[in-house]
Formats: structure tokens, sequence, C-alpha cells
């Protein structure tokens, strides 16, 4: 007979696995869960694979029907041109879905790309609906991951509309510092961004030549490090007052409910 004592241990275990998941993590910004609903989110996405680096997740053009979610990696949404020129649209990070707000459309619009060894979560048509059905409160939840990401992307577009290249750099790498502490990526004030100068500009709509001066410029008002793929945030006050930062659009501090 197993003693009381490993038996609480053994749920104690599984309720931080289930909380541990990525997917849970996140909505539980949004709002609180049931044991039943984490339950839910890790068995539905218990089908995973691995994407390489530069590896499209989803193409531009491809059928829609299930999603994916990045559990692990990092990876970006971007768009082409008939001429090469690349626009990253978005970076994912775990937690994120690749193509949750296109579900409902037939085909996909943009393409998705690890930028790091990314393992991503494969989650049916079926089990997406079975998941919306029972449980009325993660699809909420949901809802409310897919305004986030529209809130997000509507800071880029001021980004790039609006604010310098010294602005918006600075703004990205507090938007980023924000994103990955909420979901335990920071260590002390470093957080990883494995990404090259070049994806960098086209992110941010600059040349190469312009991001490397951009990133000494910061350097050199002591805001940040960036260096082996990881950026470290020397004095973040200061950083959101160069890139006129403010946190609300993220919603980090919403929930849980």
């Amino acid at each position: 007979m197993t003693p009381q004592w490993g038996a609480a241990a053994a749920k104690a275990e599984i309720a931080r696995d289930l909380d541990a998941h990525p997917l849970t993590r996140k909505l539980s910004q949004f709002t609180q869960l049931s044991a039943e609903e984490r339950s839910a989110i890790v068995a539905a996405t218990g089908k995973l694979r691995d994407y390489a680096p530069g590896d499209d997740i989803v193409r531009r053009g491809d059928l829609t029907g299930g999603m994916k979610l990045i559990v692990q990696g990092f990876a970006c949404r971007y768009k082409l041109l008939d001429d090469g020129r690349r626009q990253n649209l978005a970076y994912l990070i775990p937690g994120d879905f690749c193509d949750l707000n296109l579900f409902l459309l037939d085909r996909v619009d943009h393409s998705t790309a690890a930028m790091t060894r990314t393992k991503v979560a494969i989650i049916s048509q079926s089990d997406v609906l079975a998941l919306t059905e029972h449980f009325p409160n993660l699809t909420r939840a949901l809802w409310r991951s897919t305004l986030l990401d529209e809130a997000i992307t509507r800071e880029w577009v001021v980004n790039l509309g609006q604010r310098t290249a010294y602005e918006r750099m600075a703004h990205l790498f507090c938007e980023l510092f924000y994103r990955m502490r909420s979901i335990g990526g920071v260590t002390g004030s470093s957080y990883p961004l494995p990404i090259t100068q070049a994806a960098l500009g086209e992110t941010l709509g600059l040349s190469n030549v312009h991001v490397n001066r951009t990133i000494q410029e910061l350097r050199a008002q002591g805001l940040i490090s960036f260096k082996g793929g990881t950026v470290t945030v020397n004095d973040l006050p200061a950083l959101e007052r160069v890139g006129f930062f403010t946190a609300d659009y993220l919603h980090l501090g919403d929930g849980p409910k």
C-alpha cells in the first residue's frame, strides 16, 4: 500500500508538471485553470515534432485545420516579397501558437519559421474543437491569447511607422524582456535572443549596417549588451524611456482571474 505522504508527493509532482506546460503557463495569465483543463491541454498537445533552424513550421498557402504550438525554442512569422525581401511579423516563444488566429480560415497567408531548434506540438482539429466545446473557460483564454497577438502586432506597426531605429530596437528588447520573464526565460537581467543582426533588420526595417550601429549606440549608453545570442538589459527603466515602452499592451498583470 502506498504511504499517504508518497501519494501526496506524487499528486504534487503531477500538478507541477501540468503547471509547467508552456500553454497552461501562458493561459494561466488570463484565467484560473482547473486541474481537468490543464490535463486536457497536456493530452491535446502530446504529439510533438522537431524543426531545425530555418525550417518552415507553417508555410504560406498551407491548408489550415489543426494548430501548432511552440513548446521549446524560438520562431518567427514572416512574409516574403516576390524579389526575396523578407519582413518578420512576430517572434514566437514557448506557449505561443503559430496559427491560432487562422484556425477558421482555409489557407495560411504567411509563413512561420524556426529560428533555433524548435519543438512544436501538433494539435489536431478534432482536439481543438473538443477543447473549445467542453471547456468554455479555455475557449475564453484562447480568445484572449489571440487578442494579445493582435495587440503586439499593433505595437509593431507603431514601431515601424513612428519610432526611430534607436527607439524601435529599444522597444523590441523591452517587449521580449517582459514576454520572456512571463515564462521564466529571464535569468538575472538576461534572456536568450538567438537571432542574427540580419534577422533583426528584417524585423525592424533596417539595413545590417544600421542594425549594428544601433546596437552599438545602445551598448555605449549602457542600456544593453547583446552577445552570443543573449540580451542583457542593464537599465530597464532607461531602456523603456528610450523606446517609449509601456507594458500595458502585453496584459501581463491581468490574471489569473
